[in-house]
């Protein structure tokens, strides 16, 4: 399953180069009068970044707003640091006069979460992007083109799909809707296949494989499996508009929820062979328009786009940590 990609961060690919539009004042609406501060960290960094410009009185506001989260938040993970700190402190002196199992692991918990928040302050602290700012995870919002009045419109969409009737509850028991398989469009998806089409934009999709899979090799003796995270780029057409589905769920008292999740195939050989079975479908850009207006009366008009994808070579690489 596609567990994460590295979305396409520049703004203006969206407007300029997919002739997608984007009225912040409708995403300050539609967002943060229905999230608060909770949506705010669920932007990928690289995302936030598309505010640092405002153009309007309302986009000020928001920018505004993402200061003064960061100010906050900033703030909370200092005083956490520093309870931290104090917390490995008290244990290594403890652990001077005796040694015991609360304060090994006083000092071993301590240890990694000063790791942890010296990460995040560096994060909110700093200004130049990362290529780990655009990567997106489950939970995490993405700009997604859908198709609206005539026009190729951005919403920003959760990744992870709530599928028609369902409640959160439902949800919690079925998290791997990010994904939607291509031989199950048709059963567990019937309801959005044919009905809400999107794309995401991305450069880079990540997966988790088996050491020795990737390797091409049994486990030795004694040898306990090992996970590591592979970084797949397609080679030679740049940016993917990968097929998605997606749906706007009612929330009792907000706005609703729209969320979204990526259409999976089998893989092409290369990335088989590095040991994972699924992959995101790369829509041919001459086919864009046509997938965000699908007819659910002639579904074989949106597998015959599905089937005349990109089919680009995945070079793939260790992924840098997160």
């Amino acid at each position: 399953m596609c567990y994460s990609a590295k979305v396409r961060a520049e703004y203006r690919a969206y407007v300029k180069e997919f002739g997608a539009i984007l009225t912040l004042d409708e995403y300050v609406k539609e967002y943060w009068e229905q999230f608060g501060d909770e949506w705010i960290p669920k932007l990928p960094q690289a995302i936030r970044a598309w505010f640092d410009t405002p153009d309007t009185p309302e986009q000020t506001e928001l920018r505004e707003a993402i200061t003064a989260w960061k100010g906050r938040t900033i703030a909370k993970t200092e005083q956490d640091l520093f309870a931290q700190v104090k917390r490995k402190a008290d244990a290594e002196r403890a652990l001077q006069t005796k040694t015991t199992k609360k304060a090994q692991e006083d000092l071993r918990i301590s240890t990694n979460k000063i790791g942890q928040f010296k990460t995040k302050l560096d994060d909110l602290k700093r200004s130049e992007l990362k290529p780990r700012d655009a990567r997106i995870y489950p939970g995490t919002l993405v700009p997604v083109i859908v198709w609206e009045d005539g026009r190729r419109v951005i919403r920003f969409m959760r990744y992870q799909c709530r599928l028609p009737g369902w409640t959160e509850a439902i949800e919690r028991k079925f998290p791997g809707t990010y994904n939607a398989r291509r031989d199950k469009l048709e059963s567990s998806w019937a309801k959005l296949f044919g009905y809400r089409h999107g794309i995401i934009l991305a450069d880079a999709f990540y997966e988790h494989v088996l050491r020795h899979t990737l390797e091409q090799r049994p486990l030795g003796a004694g040898e306990a499996e090992e996970d590591v995270v592979l970084e797949f780029k397609p080679r030679g057409i740049g940016t993917m508009a990968v097929a998605c589905l997606w749906n706007a769920s009612p929330v009792p008292g907000r706005p609703d929820l729209l969320s979204f999740a990526a259409i999976t195939d089998d893989p092409p050989p290369e990335v088989a062979e590095a040991g994972h079975d699924r992959c995101i479908i790369p829509i041919k850009r001459e086919n864009i328009d046509a997938w965000l207006q699908p007819n659910v009366k002639d579904l074989a008009a949106s597998y015959a786009i599905l089937d005349d994808r990109e089919r680009p070579y995945y070079e793939h690489e260790i992924a840098a940590a997160a």
